[in-house]
């Protein structure tokens, strides 16, 4: 991939947005490791625990693209990515039992550590879209991860009141999936057929989008059954 051109610039943006959807959980975190300490401290910890975050989640990120040149890893990882997008769709923001840390330190410490534990689908999302370029991993992070986190309060309310993104930020991973199995070296073959191909990833793109949005109304709609019920 050269560096600049339209590929490189899609594969950047690709990994933008697919690290600003997946960030909700992330940030939630950062507020509530934080909301225990002094006003003064609070943006120094945020800093500090991002700084941290951006250090773990860039070293794992790398692993895995380095990774994901082993035989077979593409078709797991892709997999993998499909199973994100589709729990992306579906699932609500999950409660967050994060203790609020009354000291600088252990505040930190907590979100780095909540952040690494949680980061999995980001770093797995990034490395797809990365297509194996360093570089790209490394400056989807820089331009990301600020973003996420003194623009996570904003992003959130975007993604409330216009659903959409969400369902934007499935169907670029699911784009990312596809193109991670029909990538995988032991399957080349398979998908030698550039129709075959490019009809594969469209059909788990719209299959995710579909049945995902499918089973996250049902959801909604039996949980407003229940509401009424009682």
């Amino acid at each position: 991939m050269e560096f600049f051109s339209a590929e490189f610039f899609s594969a950047l943006l690709a990994i933008i947005v697919i690290d600003l959807v997946l960030a909700g959980d992330n940030a939630i975190v950062i507020g509530l490791a934080a909301r225990n300490l002094p006003k003064e401290q609070q943006k120094k910890a945020i800093l500090w625990g991002t700084v941290g975050a951006i250090i773990i989640r860039a070293t794992a990120t790398l692993a895995v693209v380095w990774l994901l040149e082993l035989p077979g890893l593409h078709l797991v990882g892709g997999i993998l990515l499909i199973w994100i997008a589709y729990k992306l769709l579906v699932d609500d923001q999950d409660e967050h039992e994060i203790e609020a840390k009354g000291s600088f330190a252990a505040a930190v410490r907590t979100i780095i550590v909540a952040d690494a534990l949680m980061g999995l689908d980001n770093v797995l999302g990034v490395a797809g879209a990365a297509h194996g370029n360093f570089v790209l991993v490394i400056t989807g992070l820089i331009i990301s991860v600020p973003i996420m986190v003194w623009g996570s309060t904003l992003f959130i309310k975007l993604i409330d009141r216009f659903p959409i993104i969400v369902t934007i930020g499935a169907a670029i991973l699911s784009y990312t999936a596809a193109k991670m199995i029909v990538g995988e070296p032991i399957l080349q073959d398979f998908f030698d057929n550039p129709w075959f191909r490019y009809t594969f990833e469209a059909i788990i793109i719209i299959a995710v989008v579909l049945i995902g949005t499918k089973v996250k109304k049902t959801k909604s709609h039996s949980i407003k059954e229940k509401q009424k019920a009682s």
